[in-house]
């Protein structure tokens, strides 16, 4: 089973091939079905060879395919002051893309 680490949006996800994995949005204009390639790899193991980048991996890509773009559940902040009749709820959405692992190479 080969596993790799990845580095997007400032975490870092363990990934194997197969794996669908939540992440932050990345830049540009991202749709259901459209590739993903990171870069950014840390580590990779094949079971039988483990290699660690210092800081990355040159060369080493993992590939990913796009299953859904849009919005994390909503989020609640509330804003509370005792005896004073104050209060403020607001919601915020996360954009998020999950993105199912094709190949680590």
């Amino acid at each position: 089973m080969e596993v790799a680490v990845i580095k997007t949006g400032g975490k870092q996800y363990v990934v194997s091939k197969g794996d669908t994995i939540a992440i932050e949005k990345l830049p540009g204009d991202l749709k259901k079905g459209d590739t993903v390639v990171f870069n950014e790899v840390l580590l990779v193991d094949n079971g039988s060879d483990t290699t660690i980048g210092a800081p990355i991996i040159k060369g080493a890509e993992v590939k990913g395919t796009v299953v859904l773009a849009g919005l994390n559940k909503k989020l609640e902040v509330v804003k509370y002051k005792p005896k004073s009749r104050y209060f403020k709820r607001k919601g915020h959405r996360q954009p998020v893309l999950k993105v199912k692992i094709d190949s680590i190479s």
